[in-house]
Formats: structure tokens, sequence, C-alpha cells
């Protein structure tokens, strides 16, 4: 782990250690309602970990900002780990003879010649990304590996997995914890999935544009 991230996980530890401390002193426990089990077999309450009744809104604040930088972490590595499958390693614009202008700058011709095609020596890319103005600067194509066929099958699988489950919790038990956390794993398998089909299955296409000012 990098130093910069652990300096941003303890300043935001420290943040919300004391807010939470605040928090904790908010409503006392709350007595359990329990349903009529000769009536409904339904058990929202049942669940595999021990939760309050009931959270005052100053915890649900505190819940709800460690599940946003939760999701920001998550957000970050996802993008940081598409760049990394798609991108080839040490490979850029000066590798395949072409040359990228700063913004504002001017592409010499033969480097917008050579930017018509893929680094590959394959077909050119489609003719809208290359005008008098904006040219290619880097084409990696998609890699379309073994590796990305399995992802996208095993997620695929898996959200599907969480949706029977799901369903099955709603026509039986209808425990609330449960519900949570299969529509957590539905939801995340389909984020998975729009992750791995970026990361195998689409080319990395940078241009460079030259602007007015």
């Amino acid at each position: 782990m990098r130093w910069p991230t652990v300096v941003v996980l303890v300043i935001v530890a420290l943040v919300l250690a004391p807010m939470w401390v605040i928090a904790s002193q908010g409503e006392g426990p709350v007595e359990e309602v329990e349903l009529d089990h000769s009536v409904t077999e339904i058990r929202p309450l049942g669940g595999f970990v021990d939760t309050p009744n009931a959270l005052s809104p100053s915890q649900v604040g505190v819940i709800v900002w460690v599940a946003l930088f939760a999701l920001y972490g998550v957000l970050a590595a996802a993008h940081r780990f598409m760049n990394a499958a798609v991108r080839p390693p040490d490979r850029g614009a000066a590798e395949v003879g072409e040359t990228a202008a700063a913004d504002g700058g001017e592409a010499n011709e033969v480097s917008r010649s050579s930017s018509d095609c893929r680094s590959d020596g394959g077909v050119a890319a489609s003719s809208w990304l290359r005008t008098d103005d904006r040219w290619i600067v880097e084409y990696s194509d998609a890699s379309e590996s073994v590796e990305g066929i399995v992802a996208m099958g095993g997620l695929t699988a898996l959200a599907i997995v969480f949706a029977a489950l799901f369903t099955g919790e709603y026509f039986t038990l209808a425990r609330t914890q449960y519900f949570g956390v299969y529509a957590a794993g539905m939801f995340l398998s389909l984020a998975g999935l729009t992750v791995a089909y970026y990361a195998w299955f689409m080319p990395h296409v940078e241009v460079a544009e030259r602007r007015g000012h």
C-alpha cells in the first residue's frame, strides 16, 4: 500500500472515530418487536450478525459516510484495474512512432499518418475519430483473453445465483440481513461484469486534439 493511501485512511479514521463515539451516545436500546409465528413464517429479524434494533440519525450519518468512502475506494480500484488490464505495459505513443501534442499544439504529418493505423498494424480505427484537428496517438486493441471469458462467465453465474437466492428469500423467511447480502452480491456481480467487459473486450483509444483559445 502506498504511503499517500495510508495517510488518507488515517485522516478519514481520525475524523470518523470521534463522530462515531458521539453518535453512539444517541438513542438507547429499543424493545424488540416479534411477529406472531402462528400467523406467518417470515422472520425479518433473523440474521447471522447481531445488530441493534434501532439506529439514531447520527449513527446512520456516520455509517453513510463510511459507505461513501468505501464506494470511492472501490471505484478507484476498479478504474486502476481497467487501465492496467487494457493498456499494455510500458508501451505508449512513442513506441509506435507517434508523437502526442500538448493541448493547443499540433502533431506533424508523419505522426498523423502513422496514427491512422492501429499500433498492431491492423485496420484503421473509425474515421470519425480522425479529423483535421483530432488524431489518434495511441490504440491498444482488446485482449479478448481466456481470463476475460472466464471472469465474465463466473460473474454471470454469480449474479444468477444471488438473484435466485434473493427471490427465494422473498418467498420464504424474508430475513432483512439476507436480503441485503443477496442484493449486494447481485449488484456487485453485475458491476464486475461491466468492469470485466471494459478491461478485456474494449480497445483503449487515446486521441489528441488541437483547440483554439
